[in-house]
């Protein structure tokens, strides 16, 4: 079948040192125009909302996005009204409520927010994070016991429980149980007090891009709602609730979840809660991770996010839960300390496992494989989601990875925009292919037994054999050319109008046609970063950077040196240093320039 013409390459660049196809983000010119004039926005705002799909009459609440506007009411999500009466119950009874989470980043900062939304409202809580190696993802029966043996009569399911059935069943007749989650569910929902899931298929709230910290605090202003028509707060002061923002903007980030709609609110209200550093946890992560001015999406799914993540994987399951638990500015430092370190180990663990994963995929993708599954004997399960994710990046496949322990594998994967892995993990698990397996959209989770990999593999193929027809590498999506005397930090501040960054946003990509590197070094302890300064044929000088620049063309390009012009495209930024405003330009790719050009 003819896929049809292929679409205009971006300053003639069909392939880039890094195997790239430039090609134009699309955007109505009308609609851009009628934006710009409505809105009195430069011209390039108007253009760059209107290649995100926002019409005209949603730019405020894109651009300044409130809680007030874009908050819906929790009762559109099933179950919701009755899991809020049933901890209004809780509250006052002053009951003792466990609160069983995940070793994500979602799961610690769903449990967080339950757990200090309810102590704050006079509950005794407790939380229970399960071990990644010996008791798996999500609540198993033993566990359920032990918190109801210890005098739990609610328990809270966060970021886990839709697909816990036989786990759950511990608690019949011991505690009440409320599922709070956002993982693909399927079929009858366990049988507990309540199941609040926006992916439940019977749930047509039209939320489910909500991460389960997102679905937690839903939870509490639904409960607070209750509290307030019962009077409660006529007798005490109502905590405040946006205090928790700074959370579910880490969960909603990290979780990669759309920053758009409510989404978007969420994560712009919560930075700025963040900002204010309340939380002696967060301020504690930030320091750590030498985030010194406004935190960002970016700050916190590349500083904040893989440290919490650390734990989970290789060491302590609760202790990013507990740290961001902490009130005190002096222990969370120490448990902040220990994340970092932690989270040094994880990236060695990493690297020992990548290297044999890549070789193993591109034989894969050589072979033609539509979906790439690989695995090894003593691949640490704590590390092989973040492989798959570099797997996935390396070759725009699917891209599942499994340690392989007493001929059992663990693993994860990750999925490409358009192709639901997680449905097509559960569908195995159906198919009796799997011990274990679940997921959503663009990452799952899942366990086999070694001897059924070909089969396992031949599945998934079959499910998501449209991958097979994707490029060796995304094509990389350009918003404008820009020359380098234009490039100042009055154009970088433009573009930061439309942050918070992330899924369903991505920062614009722009080019710069025809620049010199002029001066480049490698900075950082470990020299995996390029600094540079870049000129234009015009004139004009900017400072750019490029991350994770160890090897690879990309970074022979930029360090040749040679005074050869190059097309570069990369995100225009403002930094900001002692009240003075630049433009730096973060590199992603470059490109010889084509004759013609």
């Amino acid at each position: 079948m003819d896929a049809g013409p292929l679409p205009e390459a971006v300053l003639g660049v069909g392939r880039s040192v890094t195997g790239r196809r430039w090609v134009w983000r699309e955007a109505d010119a009308r609609t851009a125009m009628a934006i710009a004039q409505r809105a009195e926005l430069p011209e390039l705002v108007g253009r760059l909302l209107a290649a995100r799909g926002v019409g005209i009459d949603a730019v405020t609440d894109f651009l300044e996005p409130t809680l007030r506007a874009l908050l819906p009411d929790p009762s559109v999500l099933r179950d919701m009204d009755v899991a809020a009466v049933r901890l209004a119950s809780a509250v006052r009874e002053g009951e003792t409520v466990a609160v069983f989470g995940d070793y994500d980043v979602d799961g610690a900062c769903s449990g967080a927010l339950m757990v200090r939304a309810l102590r704050q409202l006079g509950c005794t809580v407790s939380h229970y994070v399960p071990h990644r190696l010996t008791e798996g993802y999500g609540p198993n029966a033993n566990a359920i016991r032990t918190l109801c043996e210890r005098g739990a009569t609610l328990i809270v399911c966060v970021d886990c429980g839709i697909a816990a059935h036989e786990a759950l069943e511990a608690a019949r007749g011991l505690a009440d149980v409320i599922v709070l989650d956002h993982h693909k569910a399927e079929g009858a929902v366990p049988q507990v007090t309540a199941a609040v899931n926006p992916n439940r298929l019977d749930c047509n709230s039209g939320l489910r891009h909500l991460c389960a910290a997102a679905v937690a605090f839903m939870a509490c202003v639904a409960l607070h709602r209750v509290l307030r028509r019962e009077g409660v707060f006529r007798r005490r002061a109502e905590p405040p609730l946006l205090e928790l923002l700074d959370l579910v903007a880490l969960a909603t980030v990290c979780d990669v979840m759309p920053l758009t709609g409510v989404n978007r609110a969420l994560v712009a209200q919560g930075l700025k809660v963040m900002a204010r550093r309340g939380h002696a946890g967060v301020a504690a992560l930030l320091d750590v991770g030498l985030v010194r001015d406004q935190p960002t999406a970016h700050s916190l799914g590349f500083v904040l996010g893989p440290r919490i993540n650390a734990a989970g994987r290789i060491d302590e399951p609760d202790l990013g839960l507990r740290l961001l638990l902490c009130d005190d500015p002096v222990e969370a430092r120490a448990m902040a300390e220990r994340l970092d370190v932690v989270n040094r180990r994880r990236q060695e663990v990493e690297a020992e496992v990548l290297g044999a994963a890549f070789a193993e995929a591109e034989a894969q993708y050589n072979a033609g494989h539509a979906v790439l599954l690989v695995s090894g004997e003593g691949w640490h399960p704590g590390v092989v989601g973040i492989v798959a994710g570099r797997v996935k990046e390396k070759f725009n496949r699917p891209a599942c990875v499994a340690g392989i322990a007493a001929g059992l594998a663990k693993g994860s994967g990750r999925s490409v925009p358009g192709l639901d892995l997680g449905a097509a993990v559960i569908a195995a698990r159906q198919a009796g292919l799997l011990e274990s397996g679940g997921g959503h959209a663009m990452a799952a989770g899942f366990s086999f037994r070694i001897g059924r990999q070909a089969e396992l593999h031949g599945f998934l193929e079959e499910r998501l054999a449209r991958a097979g027809d994707l490029p060796g590498a995304a094509d990389l999506l350009v918003e404008g050319t820009v020359m380098v005397p234009a490039a100042t930090s009055a154009l970088a501040q433009q573009v930061e109008r439309l942050a918070p960054f992330g899924a369903g946003n991505e920062e614009p990509i722009f080019a710069l046609p025809r620049s010199r590197v002029v001066r480049a070094d490698r900075v950082g302890k470990e020299g995996n970063t390029i600094r540079a300064f870049i000129e234009g044929e015009s004139g004009g000088r900017l400072k750019a950077i490029c991350f994770r620049a160890k090897e690879g063309p990309l970074a022979e390009a930029l360090l040749a040196r040679s005074g050869v012009p190059l097309h570069l495209c990369g995100q225009l930024r403002a930094e900001r240093w002692n009240d003075e405003v630049s433009a730096c330009l973060y590199v992603v790719d470059a490109a010889p320039v084509p004759p013609g050009y």
